[in-house]
């Protein structure tokens, strides 16, 4: 049996990180969860949070491994009168 394998069967495929590099484009495409959650409602969670940095710069968040920093970018962002975010 294969260590992906193994892994997938211990994790969800969505939580799996991808040894190939990837563009942020391609990041911002995965989904970790697609389904019904216990209430029936159905969720959507990105694999990757796609956040931009002060200096403009994109970065793409996992959403298991970053997810203390993307706590963070998301207690920094802050929107003014006209919902334009202002960090």
């Amino acid at each position: 049996m294969s260590n992906e394998k193994d892994t997938h069967r211990s994790v969800n495929p969505g939580d799996v990180i991808s040894d190939k590099p990837e563009s942020i484009e391609e990041k911002s495409k995965q989904i970790a969860v697609d389904s019904p959650d216990i209430t029936g409602d159905h969720i959507t969670v990105p694999t990757y949070f796609v956040v931009e940095e002060p200096d403009g710069a994109e970065k793409a968040l996992h959403h298991v491994k970053d997810a203390e920093e993307i706590s963070d970018v998301i207690r920094q962002a802050r929107v003014d009168e006209n919902g334009e975010r202002v960090w």
